[in-house]
């Protein structure tokens, strides 16, 4: 088969690994790719929003199967554009319809699914700039913290999680005049859950499903989960305290019921669902929903997948889901992420990246790379997963941080504790 992935991060570069080792693989683009999927497939300088530029692609290479990475080209409808189009719609794409994608573009149509499809999660209230002073009312009758999501895709900052009463009303105003653009236009203010959160990953035909590794990632800048909120500094799979009863209720409570939901509401969903969770006294509750695999998270979850991935995606477009039995390894792996200095604040780019040969006893992912000539140079603010197996967390974290001292570039910072609340 020849793939297409569209998306350029650590996520895709993931992705385009596993599906390297694939014996069903004939050729593999990334749509634009980075340093590191150059080393397994074909890097076309296509954005992820130029559905033109895809469409040209995909006809000119003989594109059999598209996987979508990022959530943005799925909330604008990429999956909808190949159906509707005479010269793609014979071309099967992993990531749900415009429809489905709303799972994750509107925080208020997730909350009011999950209301109507009873899986659990905190209770909400939704407000627009003319419902200013209701917000700031019902925020007086919560508990602090006050959890203010807006309600469209604000790549991954549009959380703000406040303890004070005064400041979030003040926040609340904030959101709804523009603070996170168009996607605060709406914001959601829902109750806060408190718990050790978790993250759970589906890939569904529509009806089948294969329940994936779950997998912990760590979002703040600082040491012991402090500081700004990034993109995810790194993550373990598999939870400790993610056992078998728990898994169980997640399935019964949450996978099957927003796979059922979908289907009621006859929206295509063929594709990935992320279930962010909190794990409160050993119940799940959802916090949220993305409609892709996540980064960090892909960097320990597809390393544990044993089962042929390309197989894995053409049972999704065919609908044969239901068949797969998925093959785990039982190991621990963990990420690691090299971020540039300042992230997520401002930072520079263009710095060279040295060492990446040294390492031997880990998978480098790369996030935020490019290649200029020879030289593998920095190109965002995330820029390298380091990923190890191990017998125990404890081992593949001592790898991999033994790995992440290898590489060099120019204001390198990574976290030291990940994992340790586990």
């Amino acid at each position: 088969m020849n793939i297409l992935i569209i998306g350029g991060g650590g996520r895709e570069h993931a992705l385009a690994w596993k599906m390297a080792q694939s014996p069903q693989l004939e050729k593999l683009f990334i749509a634009p790719g980075n340093a590191g999927t150059a080393e397994v497939g074909i890097n076309v300088a296509i954005g992820v929003d130029d559905f033109e530029g895809l469409k040209e692609l995909v006809i000119n290479e003989g594109i059999d199967l598209v996987v979508v990475g990022p959530e943005a080209p799925l909330v604008a409808g990429v999956a909808d554009f190949f159906q509707e189009d005479a010269k793609l719609k014979h071309i099967p794409v992993v990531g749900p319809s415009k429809a489905g994608a709303e799972l994750e573009g509107s925080k208020d149509f997730a909350k009011i699914f999950m209301q109507e499809y009873d899986i659990p999660t905190g209770g909400f209230m939704t407000f627009i700039d003319y419902t200013l002073s209701e917000g700031q009312q019902f925020l007086s009758k919560l508990k602090p913290p006050y959890v203010l999501k807006a309600d469209g895709l604000a790549a991954g900052k549009g959380v703000l999680i406040i303890d004070n009463l005064e400041e979030a009303q003040q926040e609340l105003a904030n959101m709804l005049n523009g603070k996170f653009g168009k996607a605060s236009r709406k914001v959601v203010v829902e109750e806060f859950l408190s718990g050790i959160e978790l993250s759970v990953f589906v890939l569904t035909d529509g009806d089948g499903y294969v329940i994936l590794p779950e997998a912990k990632d760590y979002k703040r800048i600082g040491e012991g989960d402090t500081g700004l909120n990034t993109g995810g500094m790194g993550a373990v799979s598999p939870v400790p305290f993610a056992g078998e009863k728990f898994m169980k209720k997640v399935e019964e409570r949450v996978v099957k019921p927003t796979i059922e939901g979908l289907k009621s509401q006859g929206i295509d969903y063929k594709g990935f669902i992320f279930i962010g969770l909190m794990n409160k006294d050993g119940d799940p509750y959802v916090i949220e929903y993305n409609v892709r695999m996540g980064d960090p998270e892909s960097e320990v979850v597809l390393p544990r997948i044993k089962t042929d991935f390309v197989e894995l995606m053409k049972a999704t477009a065919e609908n044969r889901l239901s068949e797969i039995e998925i093959e785990l390894d039982d190991r621990t792996v963990t990420t690691v992420m090299l971020v540039s200095g300042g992230y997520p604040g401002s930072y520079e780019k263009g710095k060279i990246i040295k060492g990446l040969n040294k390492v031997q006893n880990s998978v480098v992912f790369h996030a935020g790379t490019k290649l200029e000539g020879d030289q593998v140079l920095t190109n965002g603010g995330r820029v390298i997963a380091v990923s190890s197996y191990g017998d125990t967390m404890k081992e593949a974290l001592d790898i991999t941080y033994e790995s992440a001292e290898k590489i060099e570039f120019e204001g390198k910072y990574y976290r030291t504790d990940i994992g340790f609340d586990l």
